[in-house]
């Protein structure tokens, strides 16, 4: 018979096995690859088509006009003192004429910001031109209240170009609204308005005679037909247009401020 060990002596025993156990055995998994590597780029992604969905803004010649956190307001040229009725939660907002539209999807209406209140049943309505309410589903209608040419699917920008045109991003893809047709290019989600129509930019842009106007980065610069940066100032986020001959930019938070077309002088009120 074998002799019999200590009590300590057996938990020592246990805890060597246990250790040498363990040493052998394969370690864990790790996760890596493209799929880790690939994943800030993806939010960031995401990031900005959140950003660009949340803070939208429409600019003409009268002023500008936007929707941050479901808020609708509209600062009139040579004033613009913000005007932010309350409403139920805003997703758009554009300029129709003399009026400024916004999109309320809980009234399942259209409905003017400011001067005569007016609004006109649409449905659920997700994005708005200078020419049209888009809903849901894709279908459009004028805000008299006419059917008008939509799109397969519901848009998540649209605007009406520098050439009369609607264009609208659906599913990444610019689509020309009248015939449907798809164009290449860039398929950021922002989409900018050109002297001859529109485009899709990863920032937001404007684009005008002068040349482009880019708000990215911590700064707002003008380049000329020729991408050469010709002027930059410092600027925070926000969304950038022209009005007359001003370049307009504003913030989510409502601050708006202009520039000459050259970038050299700010204007003030």
């Amino acid at each position: 018979m074998l002799p019999l060990l200590p009590a300590s002596r057996l938990a020592s025993a246990a805890l060597l096995g246990a250790a040498l156990l363990g040493a052998c055995a394969p370690a864990p998994a790790r996760t890596a690859g493209p799929a880790a590597a690939g994943t800030p780029g993806l939010q960031v992604a995401a990031e900005v088509e959140a950003d660009a969905a949340a803070f939208r803004a429409a600019f003409s010649d009268l002023g500008v006009a936007w929707v941050a956190a479901g808020r609708a307001c509209v600062a009139r040229a040579p004033e613009y003192r913000a005007t932010c009725p309350k409403l139920p939660p805003v997703v758009d907002v554009a300029w129709d004429g003399l009026d400024v539209w916004a999109a309320v999807p809980s009234l399942a209406q259209v409905v003017t910001v400011d001067r005569a209140p007016r609004n006109v049943n649409v449905g659920r309505v997700v994005r708005l031109s200078a020419v049209a309410a888009y809903r849901e589903d894709g279908s459009a209608v004028s805000y008299a209240g006419v059917a008008r040419p939509g799109v397969l699917g519901a848009p998540s920008a649209a605007l009406t170009g520098g050439d009369g045109v609607d264009y609208a991003r659906v599913r990444g893809t610019l689509v020309r609204v009248p015939d449907g047709v798809l164009l290449r290019g860039a398929a950021g989600p922002y989409l900018v308005v050109t002297p001859g129509g529109a485009e899709a930019a990863e920032a937001p842009e404007v684009v005008t005679a002068a040349g482009r106007y880019r708000l990215a980065g911590g700064v707002l610069d003008w380049r000329d037909g020729a991408g050469v940066v010709r002027a930059r100032v410092p600027h925070g986020p926000g969304r950038v247009g022209r009005v007359g001959q001003e370049i307009v930019t504003v913030s989510a938070a409502g601050t708006v401020r202009r520039f000459t077309p050259d970038l050299s002088a700010e204007l003030t009120r």
